[in-house]
């Protein structure tokens, strides 16, 4: 008997899978976040369960998404950086690295199982016109930006929607416009504001993409810009938090568009987008879809460093070292909540070591259908609370070009990084056990080089060629 007898032979289950971008371990409230306000993701916890060793595939934005999609760690994976293509203005628009055709993804696999399958939100895996359309891997609808540099501006000319242009109702903004910190009025922040919020028109796109398809099982990937800077969220929005910290106006001095009230807008971003998610969570219930429908909510990376982020006010990364492009713990571990009514217990916590790459297998399992090849092992069992059928990594493995170049393993309680590989072929590795030294400030290689003797082996095992030259940097 497998784990998937649990389930029963009810009608397959719907999936809603929810990534925000750029948000830290610690800015949940169910993650001890203080100051911002998450209700209805903190509900998804407290009625669900709520994952404390999760982590990204790569501490950035593009191949985050294509490990998230194909199941394969960063060693493997087709996009292992953020390779842009074109530039930000509208005449300028190419994207990142497209996915070739043919790629296995979550969508492909479930479009094959029947489900009707839609992305709305960030792609970053190539424009519509390129192999890496999401409308040619996996997904029959699909809403939202294809470049990420277009994603920097939350007011933007246009989104898409199934490879055609969906004008909105906004000016031309350049968010990288800087203020004049000398000679700056109340009146030229309001340059970076327009009418039509790309958050709005995503979560109204979602609903209609639910309510369409409410009789058959769909998987809805919602990949949420927010809290990805550019800082902007609707004035009543902020207007919440108006008056609550102590803040100056961000004048885009590390690049990103200005505001008034960088704290307040940022926090005001990750409520707004709760809220969203609070209308996905009602709207179920409205259906009477809600104990049929699994629904997990993380993100692709830790927090940013620019744009007016101020991770330490807001404690974004908990106790833990590094951001964003990291990958110490900060950049890499993520929050993951997950609720499935009647499957999984509510209020459950496990410590089970798990990642993006994972996401694969374990959707396939929960719909009862064959595994195909990845790097992941699925975590439904821990999810259904069956902790003694839960299979488990000997390690993960991580490869990042970016930042000077990058490694880490996490082995159990240990982890190891190297950095700056780029410039330092002969970079040793640093080792930190994480059961007694969460932060990673104490570096204990010298004291295990039995260690370092295994990750070597690790790096040799899980390291493959890449096809981008500038991606290669493991000797």
């Amino acid at each position: 008997m497998t784990v998937l007898s649990a389930l029963g032979q009810s009608a397959r289950p719907n999936i809603v899978y929810i990534y925000a971008d750029d948000l830290g371990y610690a800015e949940l409230g169910c993650y001890g976040q203080k100051k911002i306000r998450t209700p209805n993701i903190d509900r998804i916890a407290k009625e669900g369960i709520l994952f404390t060793d999760y982590y990204t595939s790569t501490p950035v934005c593009a191949p985050s998404r294509c490990q998230l999609l194909t199941g394969k760690h960063a060693g493997h994976s087709y996009i292992r950086g953020n390779y842009e293509l074109g530039g930000f203005p509208d005449s300028t628009e190419r994207g990142q690295m497209p996915l070739p055709a043919g790629t296995v993804t979550i969508g492909t696999v479930l479009q094959k199982e029947g489900y009707r399958t839609a992305a709305i939100g960030k792609w970053g895996l190539g424009m519509g016109y390129s192999s890496g359309s999401p409308n040619k891997q996996g997904f029959d609808y699909f809403y939202g930006y294809y470049d990420q540099k277009q994603a920097h501006n939350y007011y933007p000319t246009h989104l898409w929607e199934n490879e055609k242009w969906d004008t909105l109702n906004n000016p031309v903004i350049n968010v990288h416009r800087r203020l004049d910190p000398k000679t700056a009025t109340m009146k030229d922040f309001d340059y970076y504001k327009g009418n039509d919020y790309a958050i709005d028109k995503m979560a109204e796109k979602a609903v209609r993409f639910v309510r369409e398809n409410k009789d058959r099982p769909f998987f809805l990937y919602l990949p949420f810009t927010i809290p990805h800077v550019s800082l902007q969220a609707p004035d009543e929005a902020v207007a919440e938090y108006k008056g609550l910290f102590p803040e100056k106006p961000y004048y885009g001095g590390q690049s990103y568009a200005s505001t008034p009230y960088p704290l307040s807008t940022y926090a005001a971003m990750i409520t707004y987008m709760d809220s969203k998610v609070g209308e996905i969570m009602t709207l179920l219930k409205e259906l009477g879809i809600d104990d049929n429908t699994l629904v997990i909510f993380t993100s692709d990376n830790g927090t940013t460093f620019n744009g007016g982020v101020d991770a330490k006010f807001f404690e974004s990364v908990g106790p833990y070292r590094g951001l964003k492009m990291d990958v110490y713990e900060g950049g890499i571990r993520m929050p993951m909540v997950a609720r499935w009514p009647g499957r999984i217990t509510p209020g459950s916590v496990t410590d089970h070591v798990g990642v993006h790459y994972d996401v694969l297998a374990t959707l396939l399992d929960v719909v009862k259908t064959d595994p195909v090849p990845s790097d992941g092992i699925s975590f439904l069992p821990t999810l259904l609370g069956k902790n003694d059928e839960q299979e488990k990594h000997e390690y993960l493995y991580w490869e990042y070009p970016e930042k000077g170049g990058q490694l880490a393993i996490r082995m159990g309680k240990w982890k190891g990084v190297k950095v700056d590989m780029k410039k330092n072929k002969n970079a040793k590795w640093e080792l930190y056990d994480l059961q007694k030294d969460e932060s990673e400030t104490t570096d204990l290689a010298a004291r295990h080089p039995e260690l370092i003797t295994r990750f070597d082996q690790i790096v040799k095992k899980e390291h493959s060629p890449s096809h981008v030259e500038a991606w290669e940097f493991v000797e």
